[in-house]
């Protein structure tokens, strides 16, 4: 399983346009990622529970990917976050 911490950097958080590319990411890759904040696991492939979790600014989040392509799409994720998800 590959785990990993990330801070959001994005100053609007996870709004509606990085929540979809980065479901987009995930869809690329044999693996189930999830997002956990808080002790709350979020789907990576569910825009609306990546929306709801209402992930700000600032926050430390972990990325958990599983599956065949674990580390691909656990770094994958870690790597559009670190670089503001595309805004």
């Amino acid at each position: 399983m590959f785990s990993e911490k990330v801070t959001l950097v994005n100053p609007q958080g996870f709004h509606m346009r990085p929540a979809s590319l980065l479901v987009g990411e995930v869809a690329k890759y044999d693996a189930t990622v999830t997002i956990v904040r808080n002790g709350n696991e979020i789907p990576g492939n569910s825009l609306m529970a990546i929306m709801a979790a209402g992930i700000k600014c600032g926050e430390e989040i972990e990325i958990r990917a599983e599956g065949a392509q674990e580390a691909e799409a656990g770094k994958a994720v870690v790597d559009f976050i670190a670089a503001g998800m595309g805004d």
